[in-house]
């Protein structure tokens, strides 16, 4: 028995009238559609609802199932203690599901749930459709920080698990879009705020799953978006699947965009398997990439792969450039993969004879010796894309002299001495650049500091 139905609902506190207090009459449409979308649910009188929430327990590497027979929760964190949500769990689901992401090398389960009471982002969605049906078990899951291919596949493994135990099951996607749509909006605005958005809306209520897939991870964080991981995870479950979506609304009038999207499924399509085609997608764009590769990068690269694979330290060739054999300066070395940081370590001031050699150096750091992050594997290697900075003379400068667009900023207390690059995703203010370099010196806001900036080249 395939799944049912899925849609993809948000979660915002004031839809629910004991918390908007009249607020809630501004997203209206949101409200209306709510409603439809979960007479619908209603409709297939499903065993199971899957809720996949944003506001679940969640990891880097590790996606959080709850556990347990039953859960509730309530609105007091929003000033309404009195609407309150219970649900049974449905544990056998659960359990199957779990062995099946063990057997799979998914890495999920029920370990490290913090979060026993339910969160918001699971009460929403049950709040309304508790008005069309109460006698469902509930299977909540959370996301990570992983890839979309992870994600994607932990949905495979969910709609295979209703295959095994021939469940009727209905799949909620639990998301808000960006947080960054008005100024006057809780977290401001970000011109990649609307335009996510516009890009997601599109692709669902086309049923285009691939362009959420293929979304550039910079850009989705610069749009503060909250639910894409957790639509990914219902598209995995509706791989090679037809669908015909059903846009209810769109509206974000406190400057976070929520949509109303919902999806009859039909038979098997062949054609529709993204995770392959995301695949390819992305092992298309990294090979681009190295082949635009400029020599510091190239090198950089070199470095990683003859000490990862071999455990040996490649010599500098000859035909490297002047430049990285003749001059001195500090370097950073960034490795990323699935659009996540994967190491990073780097020199602010020169400690080798030449660039080629401090690039050397770090670049072997920072795929093994970054104390974030475990070694680099040789699994991982051709996921990885790399960029080299290299830095100007650093000199003291003020708070108003500072520009994290411009310079990378190094924030000092006594021996203490925290860094941060110029241009970084999400940092966008000098309070944020200062704040998360001195956070990362172990500096505390009551800490006299000073302050000093850089320029850097940076390489791809």
């Amino acid at each position: 028995m395939p799944i049912l139905y899925t849609c993809c609902v948000p979660h915002p506190p004031l839809i629910i009238p004991e918390v908007g207090q009249g607020e809630e009459k501004k997203i209206q449409d949101t409200i209306n559609s709510y409603h439809e979308v979960m007479k619908k649910v209603a409709s297939f009188h499903p065993d199971t609802i899957i809720i996949i929430s944003p506001h679940n327990t969640s990891y880097s590497d590790y996606f959080n199932i709850s556990d347990g027979a039953h859960a509730e929760g309530d609105f007091g964190q929003f000033r309404a203690k009195q609407v309150k949500i219970t649900c049974d769990y449905d544990e056998e689901f659960v359990e199957a599901l779990c062995h099946n992401t063990e057997n799979s090398g998914v890495p999920a389960g029920t370990l490290g749930q913090r979060m026993k009471r339910l969160d918001h982002a699971t009460m929403i969605p049950l709040y309304f459709l508790n008005q069309y049906m109460t006698n469902y078990k509930v299977v909540r899951m959370g996301l990570s920080g992983l890839s979309y291919q992870d994600h994607y596949h932990l949905g495979q493994l969910i709609s295979k698990t209703v295959e095994e135990l021939q469940r009727k099951v209905v799949i909620i996607a639990s998301g808000d879009l960006s947080h960054k749509l008005k100024e006057s909006g809780p977290y401001g605005y970000a011109k990649e705020g609307p335009e996510f958005d516009q890009k997601v809306i599109q692709a669902l209520s086309h049923g285009n799953f691939l362009d959420l897939m293929t979304m550039d991870y910079g850009f989705c964080e610069r749009a503060a978006e909250c639910g894409l991981r957790s639509f990914i995870i219902m598209v995995g479950a509706l791989d090679c699947l037809s669908v015909q979506p059903t846009l209810y609304s769109y509206e974000g009038p406190f400057g976070v965009g929520y949509g109303v999207v919902g999806f009859d499924i039909g038979g098997k399509d062949e054609t529709r398997h993204f995770g392959e085609q995301a695949k390819k997608y992305e092992e298309e764009k990294i090979l681009a990439i190295r082949k635009a590769e400029d020599p510091y990068v190239r090198w950089a690269r070199t470095v990683v792969e003859s000490y990862v694979n071999t455990k040996t330290i490649p010599t500098l060739p000859s035909h490297l450039p002047e430049a990285m054999l003749t001059e001195k300066a500090g370097v950073f070395v960034s490795i990323k993969k699935d659009g996540q940081l994967r190491g990073c370590i780097g020199t602010f001031q020169p400690t080798t004879d030449n660039i080629a050699l401090e690039i050397r150096n770090n670049a072997i750091s920072a795929s093994t010796r970054d104390p974030r992050f475990s070694p680099i594997t040789r699994i991982e290697l051709p996921k990885l894309i790399y960029s080299v900075d290299i830095l100007g003379d650093v000199t003291p400068a003020t708070y108003e002299e500072l520009d994290p667009q411009k310079y990378g900023v190094i924030v000092k207390h006594h021996q203490k001495r925290g860094l941060l690059l110029p241009r970084l995703d999400g940092v966008d203010t000098v309070s944020e650049q200062i704040e998360i370099a001195a956070r990362k010196a172990g500096i505390y806001d009551d800490e006299d500091i000073e302050l000093f900036k850089f320029e850097v080249v940076r390489h791809y």
